[in-house]
């Protein structure tokens, strides 16, 4: 099996973290590099998730498929009564 092609990066990390890091490390039994590339990856998925989903925000907006701020609060003042009102939709 051929093995991915890597590359070293150094980050400087305050010691806490570290530790936390070392901790985990120990818990798992798992090299601190593994942690470190399990971290790192998370991360990234998650910025990834987060400017796609910006990205489609921003093009409901543009599309003009918005909500009513006065719908949004109406609806979320009603959700305690016994009549809740339904989820506000685009306009």
């Amino acid at each position: 099996m051929a093995q991915a092609e890597t590359k070293v990066l150094t980050a400087h990390i305050p010691l806490p973290l570290a530790e936390k890091v070392d901790q985990m490390a120990a818990r798992l039994e798992r090299s601190r590099g593994w942690i470190m590339k399990q971290a790192l990856s998370a991360w990234i998925d998650q910025e990834e998730a987060r400017s796609r989903l910006t990205s489609e925000a921003l093009a409901d907006v543009d599309a003009g498929r918005v909500i009513d701020h006065q719908a949004v609060q109406a609806w979320a003042d009603s959700l305690g009564s016994d009549t809740p009102l339904p989820v506000p939709a685009p306009r």
